[in-house]
């Protein structure tokens, strides 16, 4: 079984970071993020690896193929500078050989059970499944009494709504719905959700994505006091 990886994108919100080396080679403990997105899907035993590449391609070709020291089979497809998400995925439906395939996004990291969401997936019988998760609030939060005093400081903590968090199952059906230039959160996965064929997976536990330079020293620091948990699944 396939799993997609969307890794083309440019590193905007990185900085210098993000414009010298694809987002998804930005290292967290030595290692790309993207290692360890390979990683976390490797042990749960699925190795099979289609790379939706885009920006600074051959960068992310050559450490995989100068460190082939891991059990993953990579497909590297070039899919476009500046194609969008849903495109990306709609440009490799050729290497998609089973009815059914994982996608995600290449710069975020979990501790999701990917066994029970594919059993989550087939159970439902839908077109696709997306990771619901709780985003952790950018900002600390404070809470009020009645008269307006200050009650309670909440530092970042997790919100109660829920978002997309990536980490999908799709049938090949999910090809209907897109063309080269799709953006796979818009009409894409709108349409499954008004047809009620989008069904999501509630996942309370770990939950990241790097988007800033400053979710990369979080993520460092994570790895560095043994707390990544992404690492333990």
């Amino acid at each position: 079984m396939k799993t997609v990886i969307l890794c083309g994108g440019r590193g905007t919100r990185l900085g210098e970071h993000g414009a010298t080396i694809p987002k998804a080679l930005i290292e967290i403990g030595g290692r790309p993020i993207l290692w360890h997105l390979l990683k976390l899907y490797a042990q749960q035993g699925f190795n099979d690896f289609v790379l939706c590449l885009g920006f600074l391609s051959y960068e992310i070709k050559r450490y995989f193929i100068e460190n082939q020291n891991e059990d993953f089979k990579i497909e590297f497809v070039d899919t476009g500078l500046d194609t969008n998400t849903g495109g990306r995925i709609k440009r490799v439906e050729s290497l998609i050989d089973d009815e059914t395939f994982f996608v995600t996004y290449g710069d975020g990291l979990s501790d999701v059970d990917l066994k029970s969401l594919l059993d989550f997936h087939y159970q439902h019988g839908k077109t696709g499944t997306l990771t619901a998760v709780h985003p952790q609030s950018q900002f600390g939060l404070i809470k009020l009494d009645e008269s307006n005093a200050v009650t309670e400081f909440q530092e970042k903590p997790k919100l109660k709504e829920w978002i997309n968090g990536g980490f999908f199952v799709f049938n090949r059906k999910i090809f209907n719905y897109l063309n080269d230039n799709s953006v796979l959160e818009c009409e894409p996965l709108e349409s499954l959700a008004n047809e009620r064929e989008l069904i999501a997976f509630q996942h309370t536990g770990f939950w990241k994505c790097m988007d800033t330079y400053k979710d990369n020293m979080e993520f460092n620091q994570l790895w560095d006091s043994e707390q990544a948990a992404w690492k333990k699944v």
